[in-house]
């Protein structure tokens, strides 16, 4: 009787009251579930970052790349010795080792036995990592012996002449770095030029075939003078296996460059380099520039057509590598990579 007497407009509007309601609490709900749902990813990455970062540092110290190992197999007469000095001065900023590899007798190649104890010792000597290891040493491909995390091979190679020369008057009149030490041809006052008119053995071309070798590696063949299949080699390991090889002629930019993708050992390398009169360490004294007869003659040998070819090989690759960094392009210069589709979610 009572819902017959009341009107059936106030049930309609009954009815939408509660569905309102009933939509508005839902509507709260649903706030309140979607600022929970946000807070508990919010808190999830800030989660994730803070693990990250005490993860790196736990496992690396103060950085992700506080494991890398660099090997600087210098050839002698490359500037070498300038450029490890700025190594020496940057590694207590920079905070990593600096070690001298000495063989006996200074041999440029290690035995079997020794080659595999080198490997292992610098892949797991980790109290003195990130190290820097140098030394007038033949490159060694750490791959052969299982080694997983290779090191980061660096060098620098000279016009094979100007390195040649440059060796022959410093055998007779020794440098600026170390003006007293007697040197091995001290008293030999022959010119370069007086040298190869007479023939004399130290002066023989040949005796340039040792940036071929450097980089080709502990192979016997490496080391036989004139050898096509050791410069092909070096060739590859250049590509292969260097991480950087610069030229002496461009020892600037060799520094800025490593400044600039290797900053764990060279931040801040460029500026002092320029700035701390060591960018010429040490100079070979008593230097004569060859006559061009000399010259002529020195460049119909095999030996230094295939050095000559080994330099221009990895100036060319050096020139590319500058190109695309220091005078990159807009394209190079604002390059990203990032990552994404990552799969499962």
């Amino acid at each position: 009787m009572l819902l017959r007497n009341f009107p059936f407009q106030w049930i309609l509007v009954s009815i939408f009251i509660v569905v309102i309601i009933y939509l508005r609490l839902r509507i709260c709900q649903l706030e309140e579930s979607y600022r929970s749902l946000h807070d508990a990813v919010m808190q999830a990455q800030i989660d994730i970052r803070d693990e990250t970062h005490d993860s790196l540092e736990t496992t690396h110290g103060n950085g992700a790349f506080d494991d890398i190992v660099v090997i600087y197999n210098r050839v002698p007469k490359t500037a070498s010795t300038s450029f490890v000095g700025l190594v020496y001065d940057l590694c207590k900023q920079n905070k990593y080792h600096v070690l001298h590899i000495n063989v006996t007798n200074n041999m440029h190649t290690l035995t079997l036995n020794n080659q595999v104890q080198f490997a292992n010792n610098i892949s797991n000597w980790d109290i003195i990592k990130p190290a820097f290891y140098h030394g007038h040493m033949a490159f060694l491909n750490f791959e052969k012996f299982g080694i997983k995390r290779t090191p980061l091979y660096i060098n620098l190679l000279r016009k094979p002449l100007e390195r040649f020369v440059s060796y022959y008057y410093f055998l007779r009149y020794g440098d600026n770095f170390r003006p007293y030490l007697v040197r091995k041809k001290h008293g030999d006052t022959k010119t370069f030029d007086e040298c190869i008119n007479i023939g004399q053995p130290d002066c023989d071309p040949n005796n340039m075939w040792l940036q071929i070798p450097f980089l080709c590696g502990h192979d016997p063949a490496c080391w036989e003078v004139g050898n096509s299949w050791a410069l092909e080699e070096a060739k590859r390991n250049l590509q292969k296996h260097y991480f950087l090889v610069g030229v002496t002629e461009e020892l600037n930019d060799f520094v800025e460059i490593l400044e600039n993708v290797l900053p764990r050992f060279f931040k801040g390398a460029y500026n002092f380099f320029l700035h701390n009169n060591k960018s010429h360490l040490r100079q070979t004294t008593q230097k004569l520039n060859p006559l061009p007869e000399t010259v002529e003659k020195i460049q119909q040998s095999v030996v230094w057509r295939m050095e000559n070819e080994l330099y221009n090989f990895a100036l060319e690759h050096f020139h590319a590598v500058k190109r695309r960094l220091l005078n990159a392009s807009p394209q190079d210069a604002n390059q990203r990579f990032m990552y994404e589709k990552i799969r499962p979610k």
